[in-house]
C-alpha cells in the first residue's frame, strides 16, 4: 500500500447537499473561454493521482484544501491544481483505472469541464457553477460520491486538493511522476504477440463520438493514463465501463499492426465512420485521435519525416503551426493522414510507428519532450533529432538534418525515386541512375527497400533491375584471323595443363562473345 501524506489546510468531512447538478447528461459539455470563471492546468502546473492505501490511514469522505479557494480566485485566470484521492479497498493495480475515471466523474458536474490526464490535466469551471460553489471541496465530494457508487469495493476515500503553486510543482516531481513511471514500466516486457486480447476505451466519446482507443501491450491510451494491464483491470472490475476486451483475431499486417478483430470492433464502436486501423502506422489507416492525447505527431513532406509536439508547448512547431491548430485537425475522433495523437508511453514501444521506419523518421520535437523521451530514442539518433534550438522552420531543419547526416535524408532520395516512378509512364534503370546520381548498387538497394516496404511490386522491381544485369553481346566476324608469329596458349584439362602452339595458322571465327 502507498504512503499517506498529511497536509495542513481547510478541512471538510462527510457528505453534504451539493448546490449543483451531477449527472451523466452533463458529460461532453464544453466550457468556452467567455463562459469560464477560472481554469486549472494547461499553462499552469496540475496533476491528478489515485493511490491505494490502508483503511486505517484515512478518514472517509474527508477533503483537505491547501491554498486559495474558489472565492479567492480572480475571474479569467489560470491556477495550479493538484488532486490526490487516497482510496482504501483497492489494490495498486486499480489505481490508474480509478484515476482515469476522474475525467468522467468531473464531467458529470454541470459547469465543469475536464480534459487530459496525469500531469497534463486541464479543468475549467464555468461562471454559473462558480456562482453556486462555496468551496472546491464540494467538487471533491461529488467525485468521491461517484467513486463509491461506481466501485462498491471502495471502503474509504479521502481527497486532497492543492492550489499552492510551489507545492503542486514539488508534488508533481517527487510524488506523482515516480508513480506514473512505476506503472508504465510494468508493461515494457510484454509484446502484442504475447496476448490474444486487446482492449477498447471509449471514455472520450462524449467529446469525440467516433473515437475508439485501442489499447495493446505496445500501444497505451492516447491520454497516457491507461496501459494494457490497466485496461484489463478496468474491464474486470467494471464490465459495463469504458474498457472492454477485444479478440484481436487474424493479423492482416504484422508491421502495421492491423487485426481483423480490431477492425470489426472499430467499425461497430465508431458507428461505421472508421473501417480500418493500423496500430503502428503513422500514414496508413492511422489510429483515430480524441482530444486528450499528450502529444501530436505531424508529417513533414519537405523532408519525408515526422515531428512531434507535446501539449503545453507554447511555441510554433517547425511546420509553423501551434499544438492547438494541429489538434483541431485530427481531434474529435477523426482519422487524418498526416496528423496523429499519441500518449508519451508509446515512445517507449518497440513497435513505435514501425510501419514507416520508426525513430529513423523522427526529425523534430521540442527540447522538453525530447528530454522526457530521451532514454527511448536509439542512442545513434539522439543527436540527429532537431529541437526548437536547432530549427524553427523547414529550411533550418533541412540544413540541420544534412549537417548531422540524418538517415531520413537517404529515405528522402528513396521517396523521390518512388514518386518519379509513379509519375512516369515508362522508366529505365539507367534513367533513374542518371536522374538521381545513383550507382547501380545504390539503385538496387533503393528499389529493393521500396519493395520490402510495400511501395513497389516485386515484378516491377525485377523488371527494372534486369537492365543492371551483365549483358552478352554477340558480334559476327567478317574475315579470317591469320596467326603469322608463333603463339602459345595454355588450356587446363583434368588437372593438367596443355600448351598449344600456333605457327602459320589460319583461324576462322564464327562468333565472338564479349561479356560486360
Amino acid at each position: 500500500m502507498r504512503e499517506v501524506r498529511k497536509f495542513e489546510g481547510k478541512v471538510s468531512v462527510g457528505m453534504e447537499e451539493l448546490p449543483f447538478d451531477v449527472s451523466p447528461a452533463n458529460e461532453g459539455e464544453r466550457i468556452r473561454k467567455n463562459d469560464m470563471f477560472v481554469e486549472f492546468g494547461r499553462k499552469s502546473p496540475a496533476f491528478e493521482l489515485v493511490l491505494a492505501v490502508d483503511e486505517d490511514k484515512i478518514e472517509d469522505m474527508k477533503v483537505t484544501l491547501v491554498g486559495r479557494d474558489i472565492k479567492e480566485m480572480e475571474e479569467g485566470r489560470a491556477y495550479p491544481l493538484g488532486i490526490i484521492y487516497y482510496v482504501a479497498g483497492i489494490e495498486k493495480d486499480l489505481e490508474s483505472v480509478l484515476e482515469r475515471r476522474n475525467h468522467e466523474f468531473m464531467n458529470y458536474i454541470e459547469g465543469c469541464m475536464h480534459l487530459n490526464s496525469r500531469d497534463e490535466i486541464w479543468i475549467r469551471i464555468g461562471k454559473k457553477l462558480a456562482d453556486k460553489l462555496e468551496s472546491l471541496t464540494q467538487i471533491a465530494k461529488a467525485v468521491m460520491m461517484l467513486y463509491k457508487n461506481t466501485f462498491p469495493m471502495i471502503k474509504k476515500i479521502e481527497a486532497v486538493y492543492i492550489t499552492d503553486e510551489e507545492l503542486v510543482k514539488k508534488l508533481i516531481e517527487e510524488y506523482a511522476k515516480p508513480v506514473y513511471d512505476e506503472r508504465d514500466k510494468r508493461i515494457e516486457m510484454l509484446r502484442d504477440e504475447d496476448v490474444d486480447e486487446f482492449y477498447t476505451c471509449t471514455l472520450c466519446q462524449s467529446f469525440a463520438p467516433t473515437h475508439v482507443c485501442i489499447i495493446s501491450p505496445e500501444r497505451p491510451s492516447l491520454c497516457g493514463a491507461i496501459t494494457w494491464f490497466d485496461a484489463r483491470a478496468s474491464a474486470m472490475v467494471d464490465p459495463d465501463g469504458p474498457c472492454k476486451p477485444i479478440k484481436k483475431g487474424k493479423c492482416l499486417d504484422e508491421l502495421g499492426g492491423e487485426y481483423e478483430g480490431v477492425n470489426e470492433v472499430i467499425q461497430r464502436e465508431s458507428g461505421g465512420s472508421v473501417q480500418r486501423v493500423k496500430l503502428h502506422s503513422f500514414l496508413e489507416y492511422p489510429h483515430t485521435s480524441c482530444g486528450c492525447f499528450e502529444v501530436i505527431g505531424f508529417y513533414i513532406p519537405e523532408v519525408d519525416g515526422f515531428g512531434f509536439v507535446h501539449r503545453g508547448y507554447d511555441g510554433l512547431a517547425v511546420n509553423g503551426l501551434p499544438f492547438s491548430t494541429m489538434a483541431g485537425q485530427c481531434g474529435g475522433g477523426k482519422q487524418v493522414v498526416g496528423y496523429i495523437g499519441v500518449g508519451i508511453g508509446y515512445f517507449r514501444s518497440k513497435k513505435f510507428f514501425q510501419k514507416e521506419g520508426g525513430w529513423e523518421r523522427v526529425v523534430w520535437m521540442p527540447k522538453v519532450l525530447k528530454e522526457k523521451v530521451l532514454n527511448w530514442i536509439p542512442e545513434e539518433l539522439r543527436d540527429k533529432i532537431a529541437t526548437e534550438e536547432n530549427a524553427t522552420n523547414i529550411d533550418e531543419l533541412r540544413e540541420f538534418l544534412s549537417r548531422v547526416d540524418h538517415p531520413v535524408l537517404k529515405r528522402d532520395v528513396k521517396m523521390q525515386v518512388l514518386r518519379f516512378i509513379e509519375e512516369s509512364e515508362e522508366i529505365t534503370a539507367e534513367e533513374l541512375m542518371k536522374r538521381f546520381g545513383l550507382s547501380a548498387e545504390q539503385l538496387e538497394q533503393t528499389l529493393r527497400a521500396l519493395e520490402e516496404e510495400g511501395y513497389l511490386e516485386k515484378e516491377l522491381v525485377d523488371a527494372l533491375l534486369e537492365d543492371l544485369k551483365p549483358k552478352v553481346e554477340v558480334k559476327e566476324a567478317k574475315e579470317d584471323v591469320k596467326v603469322e608469329k608463333p603463339t602459345e596458349i595454355e588450356v587446363p584439362v583434368g588437372g593438367i595443363t596443355l600448351r598449344i602452339t600456333f605457327r602459320n595458322a589460319k583461324i576462322h571465327i564464327d562468333k565472338i562473345v564479349i561479356k560486360k
